[in-house]
């Protein structure tokens, strides 16, 4: 299921990127594209009027002086040399590699003009390919070369300009491979960026699911438990109709505790929800945090009496906090019940209330087996015991830590455990002071 999520995910993040590169890709090679043609059009507009403006002057050379239907003969120009006069003189633009082809009415050529040197073939292609075009403006390949040209018409008949476009197309051709060679490497690139990101997103989703489900099947065993036991008992009750209620006051007595049971399971799980959708709405004032755990621990001095056990406790006056006191001290009735559960016989328990480095700390230490060190990091999990027969004959569900430290938190504070196997365990809650 997460391998599709990630899978999806990636493709969506992919799709996404692949659409915005190829508008962005789209974008420039638009923009260049009339760049280039916009100036390959004002190229061609700036050689047609040089060539027009030689056509109707009178200097020397110019025209076909003979009528025998070529510019290079009878005063014509000599096409291996740029022309010194004529069509335009000395005023072509130094840049365009072009030529002029001049047609009669009746589509033949009878006079032409180049920059450089060029064959009759080369003119015969390029007029045949100008007039088969049927346009008074195109573009065609000749030669692996780029032309494009302008048809005019003029007093002497059809003029043909041609301009050598060849390196301004070419920047087009180029900037598409460049797009493609770029988008590519982007894309692999990008593909392994996102898969590792799109993990990092879904590992918090895998491990929400994972604590979700391992809630629900704990839960589920917690419930199924005394749900086993209510219904044997009411099945005794039943086999034993004539019986009277004192007599079947033992079967009544299970039933009650197991239901006790459940109904305190479901409020703490109940409990545990609210804190958990109340985290940002919690009204939180200053209290005496001195006064309300020492108040605790008179509370639970009976108790601790009757498991024959040691309580002291060092509680330094007049330290306030800021919180809930109600959730501060259900803390605080935790810990040191969980302290006096778990305690050795005739253990002893300590209690400390002190500030130091600019925090308020409470710490609960127990004497007794203590906690191995893999169960550590897991202690504050719901449902989490590390001895299933021991918290169950307490009566415990392992919500009692996933309480504490979802109220700890909520009142902006910290909550650590440490143990020595055998020997010691410590739980130690941080408030800022």
């Amino acid at each position: 299921m997460f391998k599709k999520l990630r899978n999806r995910f990636l493709i969506v993040n992919l799709v996404t990127i692949v659409i915005i590169m190829l508008v962005a890709f789209a974008t420039i090679y638009t923009i260049t594209y009339r760049q280039v043609h916009d100036e390959i059009g004002m190229d061609l507009e700036r050689t047609t009027n040089m060539y027009r403006s030689g056509l109707n002057g009178t200097m020397p050379g110019s025209g076909n002086t003979g009528g025998n239907g070529s510019g290079s003969q009878n005063g014509g120009f000599d096409r291996g040399e740029p022309p010194m006069n004529g069509f335009g003189g000395n005023n072509a633009p130094e840049r365009s590699v072009s030529f002029m082809l001049l047609t009669d009415a009746s589509g033949a050529l009878i006079d032409t003009e180049s920059r450089f040197s060029m064959t009759e073939d080369d003119y015969a292609q390029a007029l045949a390919q100008a007039v088969a075009d049927g346009k008074d403006s195109g573009g065609f390949t000749l030669s692996n070369s780029r032309w494009t040209f302008q048809k005019m018409q003029t007093e002497d008949g059809t003029m043909y300009v041609f301009i050598d476009t060849t390196s301004r197309e070419e920047i087009l051709t180029t900037l598409i491979y460049a797009f493609l060679a770029v988008g590519l490497a982007m894309l692999v690139v990008l593909f392994f960026f996102s898969r590792f990101f799109a993990n990092r997103s879904i590992e918090p989703v895998r491990e929400a699911f994972e604590k979700q489900k391992q809630f629900i099947g704990d839960a589920s065993h917690e419930l199924k438990t005394p749900l086993a036991v209510i219904n044997t008992n009411a099945d005794v009750l039943l086999a034993n109709r004539d019986e009277t209620i004192r007599s079947q006051e033992k079967w009544l007595r299970y039933i009650k505790s197991e239901t006790e049971r459940m109904a305190k399971l479901t409020g703490d799980l109940l409990y545990l929800t609210e804190m958990d959708d109340s985290r940002s709405n919690m009204v939180q004032a200053r209290f005496d945090l001195s006064d309300a755990v020492e108040n605790v621990m008179l509370t639970m001095e009976a108790v601790v009496f009757e498991k024959d056990l040691t309580l002291d406790y060092e509680i330094e006056p007049a330290l306030g906090i800021a919180g809930s006191r109600e959730q501060i001290v259900q803390v605080t009735m935790i810990l040191l019940d969980n302290a006096i559960k778990y305690a050795n016989a005739q253990g002893r328990i300590d209690v400390s209330l002190k500030q130091e480095h600019g925090e308020i700390a409470l710490s609960v230490s127990n004497t007794g087996e203590g906690i191995p060190a893999e169960h550590l990091p897991r202690v504050f999990d719901r449902f989490y015991r590390t001895d299933q027969s021991r918290t169950r004959s307490q009566g415990g569900h392992g919500l009692g830590l996933a309480i504490a430290r979802s109220i700890v938190e909520q009142n902006k504070g910290r909550i650590s455990a440490k143990s020595t196997v055998g020997e010691k365990t410590t739980f130690t809650v941080q408030f800022p002071a």
